[in-house]
């Protein structure tokens, strides 16, 4: 008994000895640093001892300052490794190791950068089983947002393999493999995002210093008494609002059973063609609970094993149920729908699905274009057409608009995700933002550069390459010339490439969905990334980074003569006649346009402009068959030769 106590107080006096050597989560085991640069390494001495850093055979000693930080810079090193690197103080040590040196990018952006490998096993499996590559790295940041500078996040560095990759950034997953594949050496993911997030979150206040109403504003939540009182209120409407739908949902009767039930009669239901939403089935402006039911009829071998519930993507939540079990839920519209359901579950011959949405606002249902079917042991069975649905509770839409979301306030991230990371030495930066400040698109030709110029002087690297994904085509497709909806932040990512040095920009905007905010192509977004970054932070003067880019109009007669810049190896057209240009003459009204290629140049023209003044291309939300390329099949950014204010 003497001996275990006096164990446990020496185990106890070891760890209160290390607890005085604390480290940054970036600084860890399996970290990648940035080759060929002196490499920034920190951390806190809580006693305020000497901290001596041993890396690569050399030692380097450092006194912590009055708050206990400390800071070294190690010599550069070339790419490779493995390295271990010990830090101590006199008393205390801690040894990293699998350490490697190569190119290091710090991903950023909102929920398409976000959007996990997870997501695209079934789109990409072959991905996955030959992802096993430890020279491929990402660093996770776990999201949390502040009102005031944060030391530190959570998150660790994990190694590119079956058992990881799904958890990665798929955009930046496939850009540094593209990156890896070229150069062999090793590349690490600082990956940290946070969906929804406009770009003034993810910029400092210092950095925000133009922009006076963010500031503002930022001041306003920091006041706690102020943050207390709104998201007391918000969570008041919101808890009423969702207590209301369940308390008064017909679909759970007051004797025990509920709809979900097979048993439930079904003759007063509605029908309804799935995918699609009830608001243009006969039930119009409902928001609330809607359930929805299907019979399907499986044999004896289609239930020997489990299968999958493939739902697509619904708006907004579902439960789901089948032959009346729970199968799965989600909270919201935006993640896809794959249930297991179990084969103990299933039964030959009739099967019924029923699921049960809560829609806040606006549309509630089937998403179309995605997949709807049950995956079986012998084959699958297709789900889209006819379903049947009944109302169990309709409300006035809950005001979803109006809750303030703490996380997009104005420096609550860059406090948080960004300054933790700051000053781990990098190669660059790739951003993937846009939809979230797509409303101010001209306030956002200041607010991004603002941002760039924030993180480049923070991190004191000097002019660090800058990666740009434009947004990608998105929304449902016009039969008219628009006056743009996305294309004005289009418009602005273009200008901000084009007059800040030291970036360049991805364009998408042929690789987007209609349905989808969060398209399934990131492996071709991935692969613009790399173009970009091997011409700009890698210097590859040969390299074709992007398709063509406007410069210059000329007028001919009832002609517009357009010039490019980027056009690689010559301009051409994919799949069939030039689309997507329009021309307008003085009265500023545009009508859908012929167009060809020449040479190196486009000629537009239209026989019902006599004397043109503009032309725009690919200039709506969601421009659909444009395909005007360059022969490196790389897509034209989107454009206008006008400069007329939005109306």
């Amino acid at each position: 008994m003497k001996k275990i106590l006096i164990f446990c107080v020496c185990m106890v006096l070891i760890n209160a000895a290390n607890a005085q050597l604390k480290l940054p989560a970036l600084v860890s085991d399996s970290m990648i640093l940035q080759r060929d640069q002196p490499i920034n390494i920190w951390g806190w001495s809580l006693n305020g001892e000497e901290v001596t850093v041993r890396f690569n055979k050399k030692k380097y000693t450092v006194t912590p300052a009055d708050d206990k930080k400390w800071m070294v810079v190690l010599d550069p090193v070339k790419a490779g490794g493995p390295y271990t690197m010990s830090i101590s103080t006199s008393n205390n040590s801690i040894e990293l190791k699998e350490i490697l040196a190569g190119d290091v990018w710090l991903c950023s952006g909102q929920s398409n950068m976000e959007f996990t490998m997870g997501r695209l096993v079934n789109k990409y499996p072959e991905d996955f089983k030959n992802s096993n590559n430890s020279n491929i790295r990402e660093f996770h940041v776990d999201q949390q947002f502040s009102f005031s500078t944060k030391e530190n996040c959570s998150g660790k560095w994990k190694a590119a393999n079956e058992a990881n990759i799904g958890k990665f950034s798929a955009v930046a997953y496939y850009m540094v493999k593209d990156l890896y594949q070229k150069y062999k050496i090793p590349m690490g993911v600082i990956h940290t995002s946070w969906g929804g997030t406009p770009a003034e979150a993810w910029t400092s206040v210092e950095g925000l210093k133009e922009f006076p109403h963010y500031i503002d504003k930022y001041n306003y939540f920091k006041d706690t008494a102020n943050y207390n009182t709104t998201l007391k209120a918000d969570k008041a409407v919101q808890d009423a609002w969702y207590k209301k739908v369940r308390d008064n949902d017909k679909g759970f009767q007051s004797n025990g059973s509920f709809w979900a039930d097979p048993k439930t009669d079904v003759t007063a239901w509605h029908k309804m063609n799935v995918p699609g939403f009830w608001e243009s089935q006969g039930a119009a402006d409902v928001d609330g609970a809607v359930w929805i039911r299907k019979e399907i009829v499986l044999s004896k071998d289609q239930i020997k094993q489990d299968a999958i519930l493939e739902l697509g993507m619904l708006d907004d939540s579902d439960t789901t149920y089948v032959n009346g079990i729970k199968v799965g839920s989600c909270p919201n519209r935006y993640v896809p729908r794959r249930y297991t359901v179990p084969a103990s579950l299933l039964k030959e011959g009739t099967n019924v699905i029923v699921i049960r949405i809560v829609d806040t606002d606006a549309n509630g249902g089937f998403i179309k274009d995605k997949r709807y079917r049950l995956i079986t042991a012998d084959g699958e069975v297709a789900l889209e057409g006819e379903w049947q649905y009944q109302i169990g509770v309709s409300l006035a839409a809950l005001p979803v608009n109006t809750f303030t979301r703490m996380y997009y306030q104005p420096a609550t991230l860059f406090n948080a995700m960004i300054a933790p990371l700051i000053p781990y030495t990098i190669k660059g930066f790739a951003w993937y933002q846009g939809e979230s400040n797509s409303g101010r698109a001209i306030e956002y030709a200041k607010l991004l550069p603002a941002m760039i110029s924030d993180w480049r002087n923070r991190w004191q690297q000097g002019g660090l390459p800058f990666l740009i994904v434009q947004l990608a085509n998105y929304m449902a497709i016009e039969d008219r010339p628009s006056d743009g909806g996305w294309a004005w932040i289009r418009e602005s990512q273009l200008k901000v490439s084009q007059t800040i040095s030291n970036t360049a920009l991805a364009v998408a905007i042929d690789i987007g969905e209609a349905n989808d905010v969060h398209p399934l192509n990131k492996k071709e977004v991935g692969r613009r990334l790399a173009l970009a970054a091997e011409k700009i932070a890698y210097h590859e003067k040969s390299v074709v980074y992007s398709g063509p880019v406007y410069e210059s109009m000329q007028v001919n007669g009832n002609k517009i003569i357009l010039s490019f810049t980027n056009i690689g190896s010559g301009l051409i057209s994919k799949n069939g006649e030039l689309k997507q240009f329009s021309i307008a003459g003085s009265d500023k009204k545009f009508v859908w346009a012929n167009a060809k290629i020449e040479g190196d140049k486009v000629i537009v023209w239209s026989d019902s402009i006599i004397d043109p003044l503009a032309v725009r291309y690919a200039w709506s939300n969601n421009p659909a068959g444009c395909n005007l390329y360059n022969k490196e099949d790389l897509p034209a950014t989107p454009f206008r030769t006008d400069n007329w204010e939005k109306k």
